[in-house]
């Protein structure tokens, strides 16, 4: 396997494709950062600005995507749902 063959299935092994539904239970604008309650778990996913598409509030309804970051999984492409 060369480099970009191992870089690729890097990004692919990182990467969860599925769009899941939840909702925003905490977010600190001046920070930059929360956590989500996704439908099918009990497990909140952290939440950072730049895997923002739109602005989030605490309760808002949000579909998105996640990748496995280095301390866990990340919530990214975040947009709200009415």
């Amino acid at each position: 396997m060369n480099a970009i063959q191992r870089f690729v299935n890097k990004l692919i092994n990182n990467r969860v494709q599925v769009m899941k539904e939840g909702t925003v239970k905490f977010f600190n604008t001046t920070k930059g950062f929360g956590f989500i309650n996704p439908e099918d778990s009990n497990e909140d996913i952290f939440v950072h600005a730049s895997g923002l598409i739109d602005e989030i509030r605490e309760n808002d309804r949000v579909e998105f995507e996640t990748e496995r970051g280095k301390k866990g999984i990340n919530a990214i492409n975040v947009r709200v749902i009415d």
